[in-house]
């Protein structure tokens, strides 16, 4: 193999060691905490679901490119193509939706608890997972096309409107169908952009208000919880702009591509490189910015030694409770 070849593969290869155990692990640690818990907050569903949805876009669309990069050919048939090719555009699109929904989730909750911001707090709260399971249903109804079309690569001649994904083609037949697919994914992705930018910038504005109205006060009770929020809005910030960043470069890619007539097989390897490097690399952004999942990967020994302080604490607390309750049932007694 080429110097470039190699590089290629050694590139996809990386998001797969990176991306794959990174996502299962998180899915772990969130189900972790719900047993524990005996419940899982929204915004964990959320990330939760994000984790599946970015560990399906891998192995659905990294794994056949990191074969077909070290020379494996010739590896699906018709089904198998139709089955990859709805996988990885239904996973794809969660993804970007569920990113979204996370924006839009963050942005409700550190708004004002007032009027109908109360309502919303109450819904996404409540309706996290059937809101998450609309956004499928939506998603699996725009790709049929990919059920309808999708193929094996041949030596066959095929229509100007088709798609060539390794394996497999999307031979569309014609540009009524070429165009709708291509216009519905669009309208979706711009609305799911638009409201990460929206959400971002409110979050921004509120954290910055914030932060001017905390200048020079003593932090209290409140203050303090309020700061795990604003905590959790920059990482939610943070996670948004590194998609947007991302997605920005894969669709100047995209968009390029379509001024050229024979698109160079790099350009197209390295869009889906930026496409699924948010898949790898949001999940340590999550666990980085997640201290409840830091407790389920650390040792055996460290968590026995915790859990050994926190009943010394909780003792501690309760010889101090009982003691004031004593003295203050004397000083009773004595009057």
């Amino acid at each position: 193999m080429t110097i470039n070849v190699q590089l290629k593969a050694a590139g996809f290869l990386c998001l797969l060691i990176i991306g794959i155990p990174a996502n299962i692990s998180l899915m772990l640690g969130f189900a972790h905490i719900g047993l524990l818990e005996k419940k899982l907050l929204p915004a964990n569903i959320i990330r939760m679901s994000l984790s599946f949805a970015n560990l399906l876009v891998l192995i659905s669309r990294i794994v056949p490119q990191a074969l077909f990069s070290i020379g494996l050919k010739h590896l699906l048939n018709d089904q198998q193509c139709k089955l990859f090719i709805f996988v990885f555009r239904v996973s794809r699109a969660m993804s970007i939706c569920i990113t979204s929904f996370l924006s839009c989730h963050q942005c409700i909750i550190i708004a004002p608890a007032t009027g109908k911001w109360i309502y919303l707090k109450q819904m996404v709260s409540s309706y996290a997972i059937n809101i998450i399971s609309l956004l499928l249903a939506m998603n699996m109804a725009i790709y049929p096309f990919a059920i309808l079309f999708g193929r094996t690569t041949t030596n066959e001649t095929l229509s100007p409107y088709t798609l060539h994904l390794v394996y497999c083609d999307v031979d569309f037949m014609s540009y009524a169908y070429y165009m709708l697919s291509g216009l519905l994914s669009a309208i979706r992705d711009i609305l799911c952009v638009g409201l990460m930018v929206l959400s971002s910038m409110y979050m921004v504005y509120v954290l910055f208000r914030h932060g001017k109205s905390m200048k020079g006060k003593r932090s209290s009770d409140k203050g303090q919880r309020k700061t795990v929020e604003y905590k959790a809005s920059r990482a939610v910030i943070l996670l948004v702009t590194m998609y947007m960043a991302l997605f920005g470069m894969d669709n100047s890619f995209w968009i390029y591509t379509l001024t050229m007539t024979n698109v160079d097989p790099d350009v197209s390897d390295t869009r889906v490189f930026l496409a699924a490097s948010f898949a790898a690399l949001s999940p340590i952004h999550i666990f980085a910015t997640t201290p409840k999942l830091h407790f389920f990967f650390q040792s055996p020994f460290k968590k026995r030694t915790i859990d050994v302080q926190t009943i010394i604490t909780n003792d501690i607390q309760t010889i101090i409770t009982n003691e004031n309750r004593n003295t203050v049932q004397n000083s009773h007694n004595g009057v």
